[in-house]
Parts: C-alpha cells; structure tokens; sequence
C-alpha cells in the first residue's frame, strides 16, 4: 500500500484555533477601506458584521424578520488588521417571547500560511422578532418550525 503525494489535510489542522465541531455564520476580510491609515480595523465595522452575524441565527429562529433592540455585551479583545480572515460564530443563548439573544464569537486567521488564530471579539445581542408593520411578533414555538 502507497500513501498518497498530497494527502488531504485533517480538518483540524486547516482550522487550528477555530472552534472544533462549529460552522461560521460568516467570514469576511476587512478591505483597507475598512480601516485606519495604521492597517488598524474599525470597531464599527466589526460592531456591523457581529449584527450581521448574530441576526442571522435570530432570523432562522424567529422564521422572518427580526430587529436588533440591545448590545447586552462587546468585548473587543485584540486588534484586527487588514488581510485578517475573520470567522464570526453565533448561538442563540435564550429565546424569549418576542427576543432571541445571540452570543457571536469573532476569530481572526492571521498569516493564514502559518495558521495563527486569535480570538478578536466577542458579543452579546438581544434582537426582536417583528411583522410586517415592524411591530414585535411572538417567536414561534420549536415544535412549529420543527413539524410545519
């Protein structure tokens, strides 16, 4: 038996650093646009993508339209630089009777060659599920979504 050339590499080698078992909601990299003469990223633009990021789960959730009501926490923990690829990891933490809360997680994949990750930002969302006319709306129950 021969051992290929150019083996697939272990997942976990790829994502070394990033959270094991979990697909992103999102991952962008900041174009220089997004950031300060120094290469130094925008606490608003990343303030904008962990929104993006967490309402995505709320929308899921919710099934249709939500609206973030509170930043309950943001915690920005390192710098993030242009180049950087950034994977944002969301998870409802607590489903209300018209709010979903959303715990994002933000890694950072520097020198991708080199696979250095940090942890760069974290946060705590509450949004709102809305109708039509932007008015609150229950969050349907899990068994709705589940057997429609």
């Amino acid at each position: 038996m021969t051992t290929p050339q150019n083996p697939v590499p272990n997942v976990n080698t790829v994502n070394r650093g990033l959270p094991a078992g979990k697909m992103p909601e999102l991952r962008m990299m900041p174009a220089p646009s997004d950031a300060n003469v120094y290469g130094d990223v925008f606490g608003g633009w990343i303030m904008a993508q962990v929104d993006i990021a967490g309402s995505l789960p709320a929308t899921r959730r919710a099934n249709g339209r939500v609206a973030t009501i509170a930043v309950n926490s943001f915690v920005f923990k390192n710098p993030v630089f242009v180049g950087d690829l950034l994977s944002f990891y969301a998870d409802i933490v607590k489903v209300g009777n018209t709010s979903i809360t959303v715990q994002v997680e933000v890694y950072a994949e520097r020198n991708r060659l080199q696979t250095n990750t940090v942890k760069v930002t974290e946060a705590t969302l509450t949004y709102v599920a809305t109708d039509s006319d932007r008015k609150p709306r229950k969050v349907p129950s899990i068994e709705t979504l589940i057997n429609p």
